[in-house]
């Protein structure tokens, strides 16, 4: 189904206009749906057909839509523009949305087509049934990316082509909204699989010839750009300062070889965003505030520069910039916002003796307030305070991610035999080292195994809580151990398990069995066990080759040669039959990884 908000966009001309506002509340359909939801109840907060019928959309089509909404918002050499008042997911940067072009987002999204493109290979059918609205709009993204796609490899666009190609997809989405906010029920059609590989994989190549010009001569990536109208009908997109999640996102995306990843990987340690006194990445580079005096000094050249401003001065007019008791020049304290000074601007024009010297400076005074202040790349608490995720601050949640990226990195490695393997583990351990449970609470600051949102410069970790990181540090754990499912079937395969976490002496495992409650497992030395659906697995490192020993609730056990079980069984441990009540693995010592150098076997 879809969410009926009551929020509206506003047309692409709009959004270009003002980027910063560029959301409607509909008040009407609001009160609408709430007298709706009082006698249909929640589902009233869905769209509806003609009929009255909450609408249905397959996964296929839900899966495009999201797809379409971020390319529709594509902006060349840069990534996805962020215009509608919405943060990135990290969203001490929040104050980009406007006039901030996301690279992170167009890594993701690379990975993300190349994904639709592996679903829609493999299906048996030829066609799709679609609703013909978001039919329409797969049919108008493909077109304008087709029609750009002969220039791809030729070196960046133009400012003119970029603003193009947005163009083009920004009235393609509003011709979309257009649909769907008329309030008809659409109807089905098919829509041929080939054509929607086909704008698939022209939007990933789209993707990947921007994120090629997004690498930095230091070997790392950009992460944001900021949209700047330029002359002659054109569009910039400038880039902002390194950023940790730049790094993180092009090690998710799939664009690179394992040999690179160890490239990037170096250059980020290399970087001024690796504090070695804390073992781990911040944000952003260390940067040292200016003064407050500092702040709103306008270049007395460039002030009188702009013959309106050189006349206020000379006249005393304080009502856009003056000269303050130190000599220096300041635009008004007033102005907090460049709409501000154009409201002020367009006061001064209605007085006859200014009106055409506004009329002629007033891109100038613009642009040299912009100068002064650089609104456009303030990116939020990221840049002007130092916790929360501010100037000096550990992010755990991004190393979390950070760490699961290298870890796929490693993985993928290992699984094609490349060279690069060892390496890989090895920085992936290295990155692992400066978490919080392999500190002191000293150094730490806190209780190393809780999960904390940051580590500011001056302090220890703050904010605890249930943080993004919990989710990355269970990824990681699993594939530490080794669990992979491919194909719908468990495979345990650790290639990146170190041989210090098996026992030197027998133990016992205390584990809770949903049917017969908390159970204790005599552990051997050479052993070390965990959970996986509820299952105990013990692993036991073994001289020679992989196997699996399943035991079942009735008595009776198997035998699997290798480190794979079959589907049915993965099927059984997946929705917890209950009929599996432990599975041993024989480990390979040879697979198991020194403590010592964790990017070389035992």
């Amino acid at each position: 189904s879809y969410a009926n908000v009551p929020y509206r966009l506003k047309s692409y001309a709009a959004m270009r206009a003002d980027p910063h506002n560029t959301i409607d509340f509909d008040a009407g359909l609001d009160a609408a749906i709430a007298a709706r939801v009082r006698v249909q109840g929640t589902d009233a907060k869905l769209v509806a057909d003609r009929a009255g019928a909450v609408r249905h959309a397959s996964l296929l089509e839900k899966l495009l839509v999201s797809a379409l909404a971020r390319l529709s918002n594509f902006v060349p050499d840069a990534g996805i523009w962020m215009n509608t008042q919405r943060p990135e997911w990290n969203d001490a940067n929040n104050a980009l949305a406007g006039h901030g072009v996301s690279t992170v987002t167009l890594h993701h999204l690379r990975r993300y087509l190349l994904l639709l493109e592996q679903l829609l290979a493999a299906r048996p059918a030829t066609v799709v049934v679609l609703a013909a609205d978001i039919a329409s709009w797969a049919q108008d993204v493909s077109a304008v990316l087709a029609r750009h796609a002969p220039a791809l490899g030729s070196g960046p666009r133009s400012d003119r082509d970029r603003k193009t190609i947005v163009d083009a997809l920004g009235e393609a989405f509003e011709r979309h909204r257009t649909r769907a906010y008329s309030g008809e029920s659409p109807e089905h059609v098919g829509v041929p699989i080939a054509g929607l590989l086909a704008l698939c994989r022209t939007a990933r190549l789209h993707a990947e010839h921007s994120l090629a010009g997004n690498r930095r001569p230091d070997g790392l990536f950009h992460s944001y750009h900021v949209l700047a109208e330029a002359a002659d009908d054109a569009l910039a997109a400038t880039p902002l300062g390194m950023m940790l999640e730049g790094q993180v996102a092009a090690l998710s995306s799939g664009v690179m070889s394992a040999g690179e990843a160890v490239t990037l990987i170096e250059s980020l340690f290399d970087s001024p965003m690796f504090d070695a006194a804390r073992r781990s990445f911040m944000l952003y580079p260390e940067r040292q505030l200016p003064a407050f005096l500092d702040k709103n000094s306008v270049p007395a050249q460039g002030a009188r520069s702009v013959g309106l401003l050189a006349d206020l001065l000379d006249s005393d007019d304080r009502s856009i910039v003056a000269i303050d008791a130190g000599g220096r020049c300041r635009f008004h304290p007033d102005l907090a916002q460049a709409r501000v000074l154009a409201d002020r601007l367009d006061a001064l024009a209605q007085h006859p003796a200014w009106a055409a010297r506004v009329a002629r400076d007033r891109a100038a005074v613009l642009e040299l307030y912009e100068s002064v202040f650089h609104h456009r790349s303030f990116t939020g608490r990221s840049g002007t305070m130092y916790g929360y995720e501010g100037i000096g601050c550990i992010y755990w949640h991004m190393v979390g991610k950070l760490l699961l990226a290298v870890q796929e990195q490693a993985l993928a490695a290992s699984r094609q035999g490349d060279a690069a393997a060892p390496r890989l583990v090895a920085a992936y351990y290295r990155i692992r080292s400066g978490l919080g449970h392999e500190k002191s609470p000293a150094e730490f600051g806190a209780f190393p195994t809780d999960p904390y949102s940051h580590t500011p410069k001056h302090a220890g970790a703050r904010q605890p809580g249930m943080t993004g990181q919990v989710k990355e540090e269970i990824l990681t754990r699993l594939g530490e151990l080794g669990v992979q499912v491919e194909g719908g079937s468990i495979r345990f395969r650790p290639t990146m398990l170190r041989r210090a976490e098996f026992l030197d002496e027998p133990s016992v495992f205390r584990a809770h069995d949903p049917r017969a409650g908390e159970v204790d497992i005599e552990l051997p030395a050479r052993s070390l066990a965990f959970t996986f659906g509820q299952v105990p697995v013990i692993y036991q490192a073994v001289p020679g080759e992989a196997w699996i020993r399943i035991a079942q609730r009735d008595g009776g056990t198997r035998h699997v040669d290798g480190d794979r079980l079959d589907a049915e069984t993965s099927r059984s441990l997946f929705e917890r039959r209950g009929g599996i009540t432990r599975i041993d693995v024989g480990v390979p010592e040879h697979a198991l990884l020194r403590s010592e150098d964790p990017g070389q076997p035992a």
